[in-house]
C-alpha cells in the first residue's frame, strides 16, 4: 500500500480552515501533518482554537494536534491555503519560494500570469504554467477560483465545448457561510437581501475568463466571452444558487443543451480520483429545482446542479445552478486540485 503524502493546512481556524479538516479526514492520499494559523491561535491545541461548526465530530487525529505558526519549515511538501486575503500573498509565497506545492483557496494570486486558476473539469491543461512558475519559486502555487464562480464555470463548461459561449450574464443569491465566521449580522440578513459583496463580481467576470482561456507562451490568453455578474447574499446558510442566461455561437435546442449538462465528464472522472464527483454536473427536471436546502449535497457537494432550462427571449437560453459554496466553491476544490497535481506527477 502506497505511503500517504503529508499536507499541511494554513488558515487551519478560519472558515474554511475546518472544511479542509474535514475532508481531507481518511483521505486515501494525503494525510494532515500540520496545522498553522494566526498568533492568537498558535500554540494552542486545534481543540482549542478552533470553533468547529460542522455537522460532523471533530477529527480525532487532529484534536490534540497543536496549531503552529503559518511559516515554512514543515515536514510536508504540500500546504492547503484556506488563508484570510489581507494575509494569504505574502505567506503563500513564502512557502512556494521554500520549496512547497502550496494549493490555495484564497483569492491572492489567481489572476497572477504563471498561476493556474485551475478547475480540473475544464482547464487541467493550464498547469503547464508551473513549469514557468518554478523559475521564480522552488515550489509552486496552484489556485481554484471564487466559489460562485466554480459553480458557474462548470455549467458552462459543457455550452462552451459543443457549441461555443458569446457572452453570459448571472446574478448571484450567495450563502452566508460563504462571509466567514461569524459573517454577516444577524440583524442585516435576517428577512433581506443585501445586493452588494465587494470585489465578487469583478471576480466571476473576470476569473471565468482566465479559466476558459488558452495557454500561450506561458501565459493565458483570456476567453472573449462577454460576462456580466450581479451579486447579492441571502439568508441562506450553504449553497451559492445563480440564475444565468447564455448567448451560444452556434444555434443549439432546448433538449441538446440538456443532454450536454448530463452527459458532461471530464479528466477527474476518467482518472476517478477520490474526490471526483461521478456527475460533475446533476441536472434536475423538476419545475421548483434546485433549492440549496434540497440539493446542496448531491454529489457530497462537489457538483454544480443545474434546473428550469428554458429559452430566453434575448439570450438563446436561461438556467438555474446551485453550487456548495465551502465543499466545490473552497476546501473541495482545493483537494481536487491536489489530487490531479498528484495523479500527473507534479508532486514526485
Amino acid at each position: 500500500m502506497e505511503r500517504k503524502l503529508k499536507v499541511g493546512i494554513l488558515g487551519a481556524t478560519g472558515m474554511v480552515g475546518p472544511r479542509f479538516v474535514q475532508l481531507l479526514d481518511n483521505h486515501p492520499w494525503f494525510e494532515i501533518e500540520f496545522l498553522a494559523a494566526s498568533e492568537k491561535s498558535s500554540g494552542k491545541p486545534y481543540c482549542e482554537a478552533c470553533s468547529w461548526k460542522l455537522p460532523t465530530l471533530l477529527p480525532e487525529c487532529v484534536k490534540h494536534l497543536l496549531v503552529r505558526d503559518p511559516e515554512p519549515g514543515f515536514d510536508a511538501p504540500v500546504v492547503f491555503s484556506g488563508l484570510d486575503s489581507r494575509v494569504a500573498g505574502s505567506i503563500e509565497e513564502a512557502f512556494a519560494k521554500a520549496g512547497y506545492a502550496v494549493i490555495s483557496n484564497s483569492s491572492n494570486h489567481r489572476m497572477d500570469e504563471d498561476v493556474p486558476l485551475l478547475i480540473p473539469e475544464i482547464n487541467p491543461e493550464h498547469l503547464q504554467l508551473v513549469d514557468s512558475q518554478r523559475k521564480r519559486y522552488k515550489g509552486f502555487i496552484v489556485t481554484n477560483p471564487n466559489c460562485s464562480t466554480i459553480t458557474l464555470s462548470l455549467a458552462l463548461a459543457p455550452l462552451e465545448k459543443q457549441f461555443g459561449i458569446e457572452s453570459a450574464c448571472v446574478t448571484t443569491l450567495q450563502a452566508v457561510s460563504g462571509a466567514g465566521y461569524p459573517g454577516v449580522p444577524s440583524l442585516d440578513i435576517v428577512g433581506n437581501i443585501i445586493p452588494f459583496i465587494a470585489n465578487e463580481e469583478e471576480k466571476i467576470e473576470t476569473e471565468t475568463r482566465k479559466i476558459f482561456g488558452r495557454v500561450a507562451k506561458g501565459k493565458i490568453q483570456f476567453h472573449p466571452m462577454k460576462l456580466s455578474a450581479q451579486t447579492t447574499r441571502v439568508a441562506v446558510l450553504d449553497g451559492h444558487t445563480e440564475t444565468v442566461a447564455v448567448k451560444l455561437r452556434a444555434q443549439a435546442g432546448l433538449n441538446e443543451i440538456k443532454e450536454a449538462f448530463k452527459n458532461y465528464r471530464a479528466l477527474p472522472q476518467e482518472l476517478q480520483l477520490p474526490t471526483a464527483p461521478a456527475r460533475p454536473i446533476v441536472l434536475k427536471d423538476e419545475a421548483d429545482r434546485p433549492q440549496p436546502r434540497l440539493d446542496v449535497e448531491i454529489e457530497r457537494g462537489m457538483a454544480t446542479v443545474v434546473g428550469r432550462v428554458r429559452e430566453c427571449p434575448i439570450f438563446d437560453a436561461k438556467f438555474v445552478i446551485l453550487g456548495h459554496n465551502t465543499i466545490r466553491g473552497a476546501a473541495g476544490a482545493a483537494i481536487l486540485n491536489a489530487e490531479l497535481l498528484k495523479a500527473q506527477g507534479y508532486f514526485d
